[in-house]
């Protein structure tokens, strides 16, 4: 990997994905083997203006050790100091932004009691969500980028030596990530274009989209009441978020979505996984999933069924979607043709859906909802938000208006806008 790229990396995250403003501090948390990329971000970030960058740092392979020895009642009691570390960047005078760098192995836990890890996963979440409520309403700049391990990029490429591995699992990232060339304007130019699309599918005013595939796909999503369409920037109709001080962020790097909240009670039809999905450190495969009236109402698995059972009952809005993501089947991650065991990258290489939480921002003032207001719109609430990609190359997308008007939105897995 060279050390040029990596410095177009971190200015594509600093800048672009969190946009980091003068005066503000950056927090970053990272995996042990990301503290280069973590201090190349930090000197961006400085050379921007930023007053502080802290980082914390995380060992997976420790995770495993504790999450394989430890009691389950220990980890699962969450101390006060790990529910306010972030809290507290939060709650002070001018905000601090964001930026998470992930590098996991996809089957850390692989091997491991998967009940004991859906637990501890379960108090993780319910101890995080006042922070995360600041994230998913974009009250706080956030993104996050990613970088090979050794085990990561063994599992994407594991026909080459290890040190082959990393280093083509890097290059791929580049490619994908948009920061061959110059980076920063990659980006800018992109968001235009995404931009354009967003726009468009918010001026047909849709209550719903019809999903199809050859594989067996035929699933009807209804919107949410006065729902939004992201994707692009200019997060004031719909897209690429804005916080509440007007300042533009990308929450993930890369992204080829364009995106909104479905209605939690009107979804029907069955739907096939596309590519497989890591949850809690192991993998689920070629599942099948049937909605009625918005919620799971049988399911399957060639792979991972209890791992997809154990997902669906994380809580009552877990077995109903938050998102429905739009992606081609021509996105640069997609064109790889490389399977990355990651959500950040397989999302954006199929369309998706996810199950549990929905970004109250994908509603017309979400952001200042209450939870009941949220739901009497249609927007699910969960403690999970779990992407699962169902999207494929012949792939047909319908979008029915609010005065029943039929417009084509994908043809054969591409946008025809």
């Amino acid at each position: 990997m060279e050390k040029a790229m990596l410095r177009k990396y971190a200015e594509m995250a600093v800048r672009i994905g969190i946009n980091v403003q003068p005066g503000q501090t950056l927090v970053i948390r990272s995996p042990l083997n990301g503290a280069e990329l973590a201090r190349e971000c930090a000197d961006v970030a400085y050379d921007a203006g930023a007053k502080e960058v802290v980082v914390f740092y995380h060992d997976e392979k420790l995770n495993r050790i504790r999450m394989e020895k430890g009691s389950k009642e220990e980890m699962c009691n969450i101390k006060e100091w790990q529910k306010i570390q972030m809290l507290n960047y939060v709650n002070t005078e001018g905000s601090a932004a964001f930026l998470h760098i992930l590098s996991e192995d996809p089957e850390i836990y692989k091997g491991l009691d998967t009940e004991k890890i859906d637990a501890i996963g379960k108090a993780n979440s319910a101890a995080t969500k006042e922070f995360r409520d600041y994230t998913m309403n974009s009250r706080v700049q956030w993104s996050i980028v990613a970088i090979p391990s050794e085990a990561w990029a063994k599992k994407v490429f594991p026909e080459l030596p290890v040190e082959a591995a990393v280093e083509k699992l890097w290059d791929t990232i580049f490619k994908v990530s948009r920061v061959e060339g110059d980076a920063v304007a990659n980006w800018k130019e992109y968001t235009d274009k995404q931009m354009a699309r967003r726009n468009r599918l918010n001026s047909l005013n849709l209550r719903e989209v019809h999903l199809t595939s050859k594989n067996g796909t035929d699933l009807h999503v209804g919107l949410a009441e006065d729902c939004i369409w992201g994707g692009g920037k200019d997060y004031t109709t719909g897209g690429k978020p804005f916080t509440k001080e007007g300042i533009e962020f990308i929450a993930n790097m890369p992204t080829e979505e364009i995106f909104t909240a479905p209605h939690k009670d009107n979804v029907n039809g069955v739907v096939y996984g596309t590519k497989p999905y890591v949850f809690n450190g192991n993998l689920i495969e070629d599942f099948v999933v049937t909605f009625k009236d918005g919620k799971v109402v049988e399911y399957d698995a060639r792979v991972g069924k209890d791992l997809l059972k154990q997902l669906l009952e994380s809580d009552e809005g877990a077995v109903s979607i938050g998102e429905i993501a739009l992606v081609p089947a021509s996105s640069p991650i997609n064109r790889q043709n490389v399977l990355f065991y990651n959500t950040l990258f397989d999302e954006n290489a199929a369309c998706h859906i996810a199950f549990g939480a929905a970004y109250p921002d994908c509603v017309k003032g979400g952001s200042e909802m209450d939870e009941d207001q949220l739901k009497a719109k249609g927007i699910n609430i969960s403690v999970i938000h779990e992407d699962v990609m169902v999207g494929s190359e012949d792939m047909d997308i319908v979008g029915i208006t609010a005065d029943g008007e039929k417009v084509q939105i994908f043809s054969d897995g591409e946008w025809v806008f």
